[in-house]
């Protein structure tokens, strides 16, 4: 089995697996505002964070740059937090009279914690790799697979916002509150929680 074949899946596990739920929340809150139909902004969106973390991925397990864990652990939740704030203040089209359309600050604020997203795998990654020769293929295969099972939880996520907006006519507007705010309120556990403060 080639490199490739064995760090794919485990990128994929990684970022889908329930005890690292820090960055599925943070998934959960960038597609908060966003129903099925709108999927082309949200792959636009995924792919901003997606560049983010895998800079800052390859520079921390190539050792090229160095930081506090704690503080990374830290700025997570804060990152799903601020997102969820970003969320609070978006006008849906039933309320608004104009065009339904994202912040423009979005974007690069999706790449922006993405690099911060990839200084927390990173730990994770490095602790695989071990004594690997060569490890651009399994830095790649790695990205790869965070890539699919971010894609699979939007996707997921994406598909329970449609369902309660068009299956039980659940307000737009009211579905992105209720759901930011318990993404919000988790956050704000874990920043409460976390170890940089002990």
């Amino acid at each position: 089995m080639s490199d490739f074949e064995i760090y794919l899946p485990l990128g994929f596990q990684h970022i889908t697996d329930i005890n690292g739920y820090d960055h599925i929340l943070f998934v959960v809150a960038l597609c908060a505002i966003f129903r099925l139909k709108d999927w082309k902004k949200v792959a636009f969106l995924v792919t901003a964070f997606t560049i983010g973390h895998s800079i800052t991925l390859a520079l921390a397990t190539l050792n090229l740059i160095t930081y506090s864990s704690k503080l990374i652990e830290l700025l997570i939740p804060i990152t799903i937090f601020l997102t969820c704030i970003l969320n609070f203040f978006h006008k849906s089209a039933e309320y608004s009279l104009d065009k339904e359309k994202p912040s423009v600050f979005r974007y690069p604020m999706a790449m922006i914690f993405g690099l911060i997203h990839g200084m927390g795998f990173s730990n994770y990654l490095r602790s695989l790799l071990g004594k690997e020769e060569s490890i651009w293929q399994p830095l790649l295969a790695f990205n790869l697979g965070l890539e699919i099972g971010q894609l699979v939880i939007v996707a997921i996520s994406l598909t329970i916002s449609s369902l309660l907006l068009d299956l039980f006519r659940v307000k737009k507007h009211d579905w992105n509150l209720i759901l930011s705010g318990l993404v919000a309120g988790v956050a704000l556990t874990l920043i409460r929680d976390a170890e940089f403060w002990r």
